[in-house]
């Protein structure tokens, strides 16, 4: 079991805030349950005892029953009756019956410390399975959550599986973006090489799961075809600017290839667009705020909650569209560290993420896969000195090199996926 320390140095601090729901949120299968374990051994650690933990996945069979949201609540209550403190972790709350009335009531419990997963962001707006979109309510839990956004492996976290291996940072890198950064993926990889038939059907299960209960279940998806035309599109054009009316525009003009398919509309993108980022598949730039005709004409970036689905979906190899995949991880580890990504422009010119911390902090970053070309480092430098405020500005590439120009560095991409 792989240690994930950022995720449960964050369940640690919030330990004991009794009037605060723990939500952990993220993609199917990124190592929610796992975390809770981890969690449990370091309470268990502190003098905690079993019988002061409570956990019940609320997606196994054997806990059936406890969908029904009365149940679930009567149990926990019955399971706490005394004065002791206890510690309950529900998976996959969203599964119960009326689910934010459940939290909230045993949130209020004063000797109850409450802690919930969901795979789909609908568990964080009060919108249950069992309810129609429009009869969706806001959840009852107001500010009384935490929401803590886990993400399947770093790189970090996943070379800290092979300390005993002969394999490079180089050759690590390439085997996890190919073979995916899901914990799981690991059981086929340990070894050095890895069973690629293995890793196929395994992200088959996880990709479908992730359709079938994530998106289709929680979101009222109904056209299978187009939703897998959607991801097959995003998967394509990771990192590339692009506005609903121009995905619209391509899935159209394949038709003409494709004859069987339905004409896309841009109420329906919209619908499966929101439900591939609520179900975490994917991340953007920018936030579902917008609406009318700025909300199709904005452009934003769409990036991938882990490229090993886009090799097994798409096929190809890590060099076919380097400068994306690169881009992609580059994002991913800048939400794991807590930043607010944007995309920049400075006289016309993009720089890849104004990346912001809470006190207006902000770092400039560039992603290019080599800057040995004299006009491509030209292309990367130039909006960045273009900025004349003194925050940090980085080069990342996956040259090996460390230097600076004009207060720019420009760091190898690897070492900088495995600093602090």
């Amino acid at each position: 079991m792989i240690n994930r320390p950022e995720y449960v140095d964050a369940l640690i601090r919030h330990k004991d805030k009794s009037n605060l729901i723990k939500v952990v949120t993220g993609v199917r299968r990124c190592g929610k349950s796992t975390l809770f374990e981890l969690f449990q051994d370091h309470l268990r650690g502190s003098g905690i005892k079993d019988s002061q933990i409570i956990t019940i996945n609320l997606e196994s069979r054997d806990n059936a029953t406890f969908r029904g949201g009365d149940v679930l609540y009567n149990y926990v209550k019955g399971r706490t009756a005394d004065n002791q403190q206890y510690y309950v972790f529900l998976d996959e709350l969203q599964l119960a019956a009326d689910y934010e009335d459940v939290a909230n009531g045993l949130r209020m419990q004063k000797n109850i410390d409450l802690y919930v997963t969901g795979s789909n962001s609908n568990i964080l707006s009060g919108k249950s399975t069992k309810k129609t979109e429009s009869d969706a309510k806001e959840t009852q839990w107001g500010g009384r959550y935490i929401d803590i956004k886990m993400l399947p492996l770093s790189f970090k976290e996943y070379v800290s599986a092979f300390v005993d291996t002969k394999l490079g940072k180089d050759e690590l890198f390439r085997n996890y973006i190919e073979q995916s950064s899901f914990p799981e993926s690991l059981e086929y990889t340990r070894d050095g090489s890895y069973d690629k038939q293995g890793v196929q059907e395994y992200l088959d299960t996880v990709y479908n799961s992730i359709l079938i209960k994530d998106i289709m279940k929680q979101d009222g998806v109904k056209d299978v075809s187009l939703l897998e035309r959607v991801i097959d599109f995003m998967f394509a054009n990771l990192g590339n600017e692009t506005s609903l009316n121009g995905i619209i525009g391509v899935l159209n003009n394949d038709l003409k290839l494709r004859p069987d398919d339905k004409r896309v509309y841009a109420a329906t993108l919209e619908n499966y667009v929101s439900a591939l980022l609520k179900s975490f598949l994917f991340y953007s730039t920018t936030g579902y705020n917008n609406k009318g005709k700025e909300y199709l004409t904005s452009n934003a970036k769409y990036y991938a909650v882990d490229v090993g689905l886009r090799y097994y979906l798409l096929g190809g190899d890590s060099a076919t569209d380097s400068g994306h995949v690169l881009e992609n991880i580059v994002y991913l580890e800048l939400l794991r560290r807590g930043y607010k990504i944007k995309v920049g422009r400075v006289k016309g010119k993009e720089v890849d993420f104004v990346a912001a911390k809470p006190g207006g902090v902000k770092e400039y970053y560039q992603v290019s896969q080599t800057i040995l070309a004299a006009d491509t480092l030209m292309r990367e430098l130039t909006p960045l000195k273009s900025i004349k405020d003194s925050y940090p500005k980085f080069i990342l590439t996956r040259d090996w090199t460390n230097s600076v120009d004009a207060g720019i560095r420009t760091i190898n991409v690897l070492d900088w996926l495995l600093s602090e």
